[in-house]
């Protein structure tokens, strides 16, 4: 149900880790910001915290000037976090203990690109739908083995709100706009901005298959779909050969013709793209990330990752 146009303003609260995207961050706002503009008096009032200091720099080196996050007093209606780069850097007690307290109070919360990242680890996402950018799916995963989030551009989930980042922001807050000012409201504003295709919540993060792979074999790229989910515990060619419904000699052929490459060294390529997004974005052991991308002992992996990237699992770790 919509109040177009509701008279009370709605307090929202952007915490912002060092490192985020430039982008994100105005995806996010920039609506919030419009409405007020085309609305002709304060809808939104947005208040920008740091988790420390009175500025974050974003990973384009711009700085944005904030409120220090434990020097804040006012409580706000909703709450989303932005971070990104690597979940290394997302370690802030402080954010974790704010998120806590305005969850006992009741505050919406969000998380946008690897923000979920950080809602998950002050344990405020069990039991709800979530999504994050799909660079840190692999990380959230092997943190929180209980969390499963979906493929989504956004997923709102009662008092939970999640984004993959990028410019899905952009559709998370027209719909936003939308159920508490009306679609018709929510239409100027995304027109304001060019953004005449709102995605849906469930539209896809990335490309299709077909289009990540330029194919449109449907068995072979039903093959490579599966292999995608498969890192951990790698079929072989006869069990998916069988899941395609083709014989071993058939599987052979499609990946000779189509991709000009073979059934092992494709799995072999997805594996390591897996264990390097893990060496990059995890604060797994190699030997964990060996077993979660499917190899046996830490020695295979290491022998496979120097002949596939020219360089030892450790050395991306260091890098």
């Amino acid at each position: 149900m919509t109040t177009p146009l509701a008279t009370s303003p709605e307090s929202v609260g952007i915490v912002l880790i060092p490192g985020f995207a430039l982008m994100c961050y105005a995806s996010a706002v920039e609506p919030l910001r419009a409405a007020n503009l085309l609305a002709g008096r304060e809808l939104y009032h947005v208040t920008t915290f740091a988790p420390e200091g009175v500025s974050v720099t974003s990973s384009s080196g711009a700085v944005v000037p904030c409120v220090p996050m434990g020097s804040a007093k006012q409580r706000v209606d909703s709450l989303f976090v932005i971070a990104g780069g690597h979940p290394s850097g997302w370690n802030w007690p402080v954010v974790h203990k704010v998120l806590r307290g305005a969850a006992r109070e009741g505050v919406t919360l969000g998380g946008i690109s690897g923000g979920p990242y950080l809602l998950a680890a002050a344990g405020l996402l069990a039991g709800y739908r979530f999504t994050i950018h799909w660079e840190h799916t692999p990380a959230l995963r092997e943190a929180f083995p209980d969390l499963r989030p979906v493929p989504a551009r956004y997923v709102v989930d009662r008092n939970r709100l999640t984004c993959g980042g990028g410019i899905a922001p952009l559709d998370m807050m027209h719909a936003l706009i939308a159920q508490r000012h009306g679609a018709a409201f929510a239409t100027k504003i995304s027109d304001w901005y060019l953004h005449t295709h709102v995605g849906s919540s469930a539209a896809p993060q990335r490309a299709s298959a077909a289009e990540r792979h330029g194919l449109h074999h449907e068995g072979l790229l039903s093959v490579l779909e599966k292999m995608e989910t498969t890192l951990e515990a790698p079929l072989d060619r006869s069990a998916m050969a069988r899941f395609a419904g083709v014989s071993e000699r058939h599987l052979d052929r499609l990946f000779a013709t189509h991709l000009s490459s073979t059934f092992t060294a494709e799995y072999r390529r997805l594996r390591l793209e897996q264990a390097r997004t893990l060496l990059q974005q995890s604060a797994l052991t190699i030997s964990e990330i060996a077993v979660a991308c499917g190899y046996s002992t830490p020695a295979h992996f290491a022998r496979s990752y120097r002949q596939q990237y020219g360089t030892a699992p450790s050395a991306t770790r260091q890098r």
